[in-house]
C-alpha cells in the first residue's frame, strides 16, 4: 500500500486532535504552527514527499539539529515543536498507518531539570513536623505544607483558596476534588487527601474570624484580630525559617509542588495526567519532571542494585 507524503496528513490529524482527542482550537492551531516548521525542514532538505513509513530516526535527529542550531530556540520551545512531532506519529499508530513510533521522539534535555530540587519523604516528615501546631499560625503552617504536597498546587494558587471552597465529605477518606481557575486563567481540578482534609479540619475549628480566606493571618496573634489573606512572601519567609531546622538547604516552597510530581511519577503516573494535576499547558513543562524521575531511579538502581556484594569473578 502506498501512502501520501507527511504534509498530506495534517488536516486528518487536526481532525483528530479535535474529535478523538478533544483539543481546543488554540491548542489545534499552535499544533498546525509547530508542524509547519517540520514540513519547511522536510521541504529544505529536499524530503516533503517522504510517506510516514519512509520517515527515520535519522531524519528525527537530523530535525532536532535544525530546531538546536538554526534559530537559538530555547529548550523549551524546541520541546513544544517535538511534542507536535510525537503526536503527529501518534496520530498514524491510531490509524495503523506504518511509521516511525512516535517514542523515538526524544525531547531535549532543559537546563531546568538541574534546578528542580524535590524533598525525599524522610525530608517531608522532617518539615511537617517543625511548626508549633499548639499556636494558630503553626497549625497554619502545618495546614499549608500538607496542603501543598497533597495537591501541588502553586503558591499563588494555594493563597488564593477561600474556605468555602472546602466542603467537607462525611467521610473524610473519600478526599476531595474542587475545580480552581489557574495560571492563564485556566480551569483545573484539584484533590486532597484525606490527610490533608485532617489537617484543614483541625485548622479550621481553629479560627474565630469570618474571613472568606481559607489561609489567614492575623495582626495579633494572642487577640487573633487583624485578620488578612496569608501573603506570599509569608509562606515564602515561613518555608525559609522551617527549611534549614528540617537539614534542607537547597529549596524553595516551590519544592513541595516538584516533590508532589516526581512523587506521582515515581508511584507510575502517566506523564500526561500529571500534567492535568499540575495545570501545564504544554505537556514539555512536565517532562522536565521525566528527567528528574529518570536520573532519580538511575541513581537508587546503583545505590541499592549495583550487585556490590556479588564480588568480581
Amino acid at each position: 500500500m502506498t501512502h501520501k507524503p507527511l504534509p498530506s496528513y495534517l488536516q486528518n490529524f487536526l481532525d483528530w486532535l479535535d474529535v478523538e482527542q478533544g483539543l481546543s482550537a488554540n491548542t489545534q492551531k499552535n499544533y498546525s504552527n509547530y508542524l509547519d516548521r517540520f514540513f519547511y525542514w522536510l521541504r529544505q532538505n529536499n524530503l516533503e514527499g517522504i510517506s510516514p513509513e519512509e520517515l527515520t530516526e535519522e531524519h528525527i535527529s537530523q530535525y532536532r539539529l535544525f530546531l538546536s542550531r538554526g534559530r537559538s530556540l530555547k529548550k523549551t520551545t524546541q520541546n513544544r515543536y517535538l511534542v507536535a512531532l510525537r503526536s503527529f506519529l501518534m496520530y498514524f499508530m491510531e490509524h495503523r498507518i506504518p511509521s516511525l513510533s512516535s517514542e523515538r521522539v526524544k525531547l531535549a534535555r532543559e537546563k531546568e531539570d538541574r534546578k528542580i530540587h524535590f524533598l525525599t519523604l524522610e525530608q517531608l516528615r522532617k518539615l511537617f513536623d517543625i511548626p508549633d501546631i499548639l499556636i494558630f499560625h503553626g497549625l497554619r503552617d502545618r495546614t499549608i505544607l500538607e496542603t501543598f504536597f497533597s495537591t501541588g498546587l502553586r503558591i499563588a494558587e494555594l493563597v488564593a483558596l477561600n474556605r468555602e471552597q472546602i466542603v467537607f465529605p462525611k467521610d473524610l477518606s473519600q478526599g476531595l476534588e474542587i475545580a480552581i481557575i489557574g495560571k492563564g486563567g485556566r480551569v483545573r481540578t484539584i484533590y486532597f487527601s484525606e490527610r490533608a482534609l485532617q489537617w484543614i479540619k483541625r485548622y479550621l475549628e481553629a479560627r474565630d474570624d469570618m474571613d472568606e480566606a481559607l489561609f489567614v493571618s492575623y495582626r495579633s496573634e494572642r487577640k487573633k484580630t487583624g485578620v488578612s489573606r496569608t501573603a506570599i512572601r509569608t509562606i515564602q519567609s515561613m518555608f525559609e525559617r522551617y527549611a534549614p531546622r528540617a537539614g534542607i538547604t537547597i529549596a524553595s516552597i516551590h519544592s513541595l509542588r516538584h516533590s508532589f510530581a516526581t512523587d506521582m511519577l515515581g508511584r507510575g503516573v502517566d506523564i500526561r495526567i500529571l500534567q492535568e494535576f499540575l495545570g501545564h499547558k504544554h505537556i514539555a513543562a512536565t517532562q522536565i519532571y521525566a528527567h528528574v524521575t529518570s536520573k532519580r531511579l538511575k541513581d537508587i538502581h546503583k545505590e541499592f542494585h549495583g550487585g556490590k556484594e556479588l564480588g568480581n569473578d
